[in-house]
Formats: C-alpha cells, structure tokens, sequence
C-alpha cells in the first residue's frame, strides 16, 4: 500500500517548487509521481502536418521524487507524514501522523 496515491492532494516540501500545493496526476512505478501545476517543463516542437499536430512550446508537468512531497492535512493546513492503521473490521487504512485521523475511507 502506497503512502501517496492518484488525486490525493499534496504539498512540495523540497526543490524550486517548495510551497506549491497540487493533486496527483499520476504515479509512477520508479518512485517518483506527477503532481499537477509542479514541475512545469517547456518543450519545442516541431510541426508534423501527417499527423496534424501544430508546433510551438509545449508545457507539461515533469515527475518529482515521492521524497520531496508530503500530503497536505487540510484540517492543520500544512503537510502532514503519512501512516497505517487497521481498522476493526480488518481494512488497512491511511492515518495523518499528527492527527491519527484517517486519510481515506
């Protein structure tokens, strides 16, 4: 069970986009997770008429290690660590470390 997961909502906590806040698009088996907003990369392409796609600057969004993100508390409004906890009738959930209150129900 992963500690970060699609659509959760999360908060840079290292790098040139530290402070930014964004959902998780994507993520990826090598560690690292596309966060929407963060990271934004510019690309130039060239036109290719057989396909139909115009050329310019392109910008997406480029991965970030899972290591330099944390998952935002909206109840503290600030990052928050993330831990496990089985429930009583068996399911392993997600737990904000500070709180102990669940992520994901």
């Amino acid at each position: 069970m992963n500690k970060i997961r699609k659509g959760d909502q999360v908060q840079v906590i290292a790098g040139k986009d530290k402070g930014k806040r964004g959902v998780v698009t994507r993520v990826r088996s090598d560690e690292r997770v596309v966060v929407e907003g963060v990271n934004v990369m510019k690309r130039h392409t060239k036109p290719n008429p057989t396909l139909g796609t115009p050329g310019g600057i392109v910008e997406k969004e480029g991965p970030v290690h899972i290591s330099n993100i944390a998952i935002f508390n909206p109840v503290t409004s600030k990052p928050d660590r993330v831990g496990f906890k089985t429930l009583e009738d068996g399911r392993k959930v997600r737990i904000f470390k500070s709180t102990k209150e669940v992520v994901d129900l």
